[in-house]
């Protein structure tokens, strides 16, 4: 094992000066910039100004009262995102010359019999669909004027305001009794979930995801092509199988490290650009709600995660000697990741169940229960203390038994060995 740090130096460097890996990584980053520059290529190629103000013709024609309390409103309103153009009758000719001359860009109009509700309301304009953020705060308006026309000024402006308030839902932990305060405070305690510990578990969920393939599948790959091309035959004679397949794994992790700073790096710097701001404002987003506790403890759980799969993807690897068969082989583990994924996507909204507690104890499926209970749910000291030793015991068991089967396979040509053949390939030698 003293050869152990040239493996991996060799393994990483050789990797990150692939034209191939360069290509993914610059890809990966282009298409994650272009996924959160969206909003504003799409006002661009529309040729939308994200800070222009829209002039919306209001006809005052059949519903004056309406049409002036709609105006009203809007004045009392900051950073609208249009204005109104007054037009006492309904003229459509007049109308539509305007939107051609691009004196407005549209026109409200009110029908006139009601029978008492309130009138349909109709714009018309030279496109086929309102843009979205002008049609979300035109209905916000008229959804408060409406609410003044049926009660009939019997409302101060503020209970309307009240009524049109969407209802906040706050999610609360009841504390058991031994928990209340020692000043006697009431047991029933809150935690309060943030937005950003969402999102935080989400997309740790999916770094463990993508990087655990891409880096396992690498790994088997290599494996796989230096047997078949039989470079293996050589490396072998100076330098042991456990210290290739060991150093190969401490090597892939080493890049998926390096994408996963690359990644992080670009998010930072899109996010950070300032046609971004005012999108990522909508948002609330407040860094300092981070839960630290679910960055470390997630870290660690993917470090180990990746080491667990590793050791498995290197040992298939090993067993495979043509490059065409490696996909099947591995089929398994990759649907085992699958599943760990969709576990953890899929309880996000529950994450204190029967299913995600069971799963805190079987070593594959751990790592990402674990982000989602740490992050979202309740889980208590031990339980964390109790998987992670799980999962140790797993990651020594099982990189036991790969190391054999490398040991073994990287010498085993011809068709795949069944398990009796491969057990007793195994007895013959120790580790």
């Amino acid at each position: 094992m003293n050869r152990l740090g040239t493996v991996i130096g060799f393994t990483f460097l050789n990797k990150v000066r692939a034209k191939s890996f360069v290509i993914t990584t610059v890809i990966l980053a282009l298409l994650v910039s272009i996924g959160l520059n969206v909003p504003y290529f799409i006002e661009k190629f529309t040729g939308e100004d994200s800070e222009s103000v829209a002039k919306i013709g209001l006809v005052y024609g059949n519903q004056p009262e309406i049409a002036e309390s709609l105006k009203v409103y809007t004045d009392k309103q900051s950073n609208n995102k249009y204005s109104f153009v007054e037009y006492q009758v309904a003229d459509e000719a007049v109308l539509k010359q305007d939107i051609k001359d691009k004196k407005i860009d549209g026109y409200l109009d009110f029908s006139q019999d009601t029978n008492g509700a309130f009138p349909e309301v109709s714009f018309t304009s030279n496109k086929e669909s309102m843009d979205v953020s002008l049609q979300t705060s035109l209905q916000a308006a008229l959804q408060s004027v409406k609410t003044q026309y049926i009660t009939k000024g019997s409302l101060t402006a503020e209970q309307v305001a009240e009524i049109n308030m969407p209802v906040q839902i706050a999610t609360f932990k009841a504390l058991p009794d031994a928990a209340s305060g020692e000043n006697g405070e009431s047991a029933s305690g809150s935690k309060s979930i943030a937005i950003i510990n969402y999102v935080i578990v989400y997309v740790l969920i999916f770094l463990f995801f993508f990087s655990n393939m891409m880096t396992g599948n690498m790994i088997a790959a290599e494996v796989t092509a230096e047997k078949s091309s039989r470079v293996m035959e050589i490396l072998i004679t100076s330098v042991s199988p456990l210290t290739q397949m060991f150093g190969k794994i401490v090597g892939m992790f080493l890049i998926g490290i390096l994408q996963i700073a690359i990644f992080a790096a670009v998010v930072v710097v899109n996010v950070s650009l300032p046609h971004n701001a005012p999108l990522l404002a909508d948002f609330d987003l407040d860094l300092s709600q981070i839960n630290l506790q679910v960055v470390i403890l997630g870290f660690i759980f993917y470090i180990l995660g990746y080491f667990l799969y590793a050791t498995l993807f290197a040992a298939i690897g090993s067993l495979v000697s043509r490059t065409e068969d490696l996909g099947q082989a591995i089929m398994p583990i990759t649907m085992l990741s699958l599943a760990t994924f969709y576990i953890g996507i899929f309880s996000l909204s529950a994450p204190n169940s029967m299913l995600l507690k069971v799963c805190t104890y079987i070593p594959f499926i751990s790592p990402v229960s674990m982000l989602v209970r740490i992050g979202l749910g309740e889980i208590a000291t031990w339980e964390i203390a109790l998987s992670l030793a799980i999962l140790v015991i797993s990651i020594v068991l099982f990189g036991w038994l790969s190391a054999k089967i490398y040991r073994t396979g990287v010498l085993l040509y011809g068709k795949r060995p069944s398990f009796k053949e491969l057990r007793k390939a195994m007895k013959a030698y120790k580790i």
